[in-house]
């Protein structure tokens, strides 16, 4: 369970996932104060880390060492599109058709699978009083 709020800075958010802690920001152009990952940017983190976790999976039986991912979010103002850049290294794949099975793999993750079918959001509203996140 994800568990925020938002109390001090203009758009800091504290986080609780699970027992970990995080803090999301807008950069400070935007108003911000930068303390961390804009919200888009933890969602780029989410889709880089399954794509690692599951590389990892099945590359540790076929004895590849090591995966490197980088990615970026944009909009594309003209088409009203999200995109997310992707770009993926590889040391230690054998050959080309090695590296087309990661090609498939990659495209076939967890949250990639959920990223380009989609979410429905259902949202709950109540009032009540309001507590802070532990930090």
């Amino acid at each position: 369970m994800i568990k925020a709020s938002l109390w001090q800075a203009p758009y800091r958010v504290d986080i609780e996932a699970g027992d970990r802690a995080l803090i999301a920001d807008e950069e400070r152009q935007h108003g911000g104060g930068g303390a961390g990952p804009t919200p888009f940017d933890l969602v780029v983190s989410g889709l880089a880390a399954c794509t690692l976790i599951t590389l990892r999976m099945y590359a540790e039986r076929k004895g590849w060492t090591g995966f490197r991912i980088s990615g970026q979010f944009r909009r594309r103002e003209a088409e009203g599109r999200h995109l997310i850049d992707r770009h993926l290294q590889v040391e230690g794949a054998p050959d080309e058709a090695g590296l087309e099975r990661l090609r498939d793999i990659v495209e076939r993750t967890p949250v990639t699978l959920a990223l380009k079918q989609g979410f429905a959001i259902a949202t709950t509203l109540r009032e009540g009083v309001v507590e802070q996140v532990n930090r």
